[in-house]
């Protein structure tokens, strides 16, 4: 992972926490990392392990894939569904909580869907 591929991760962790109403603290339980170690994910100072992006995923409940696709894991890292999400998530027009409202709706309907090949 190089440091702008862990940087972008941050911030989409970020983003995606604070979108799920979370505080770091909350965060970090319940994936079961500690406090600071989340923060120096989130700062792009650190590389998290799959085992702990697959469990920050779960925390988040967002389909590890999508962390996956952020940490450069992914061979096709980026999936029409994240960049809709980063889409939605980016966006400065709305507020947190449509974001969050639009971001439900959205996973539902995608959800347990398997893209094309």
């Amino acid at each position: 992972m190089t440091d702008s591929t862990a940087q972008r991760l941050g911030e989409f962790l970020r983003a995606q926490r604070q979108l799920a109403g979370l505080s770091l603290r909350q965060l970090a339980e319940l994936a079961r990392v500690s406090n600071p170690y989340l923060s120096q994910v989130e700062r792009g100072l650190h590389e998290p392990s799959l085992r702990v992006l697959t469990s920050l995923a779960q925390a988040l409940g967002i389909p590890p894939q999508h962390l996956l696709a952020h940490a450069g894991v992914a061979p096709d890292a980026r999936s029409a569904s994240s960049d809709v999400e980063a889409a939605i998530s980016g966006d400065s027009l709305l507020t947190d909580e449509e974001k969050r409202a639009l971001l439900a709706v959205y996973r539902s309907y995608v959800a347990g869907r398997q893209p094309s090949e």
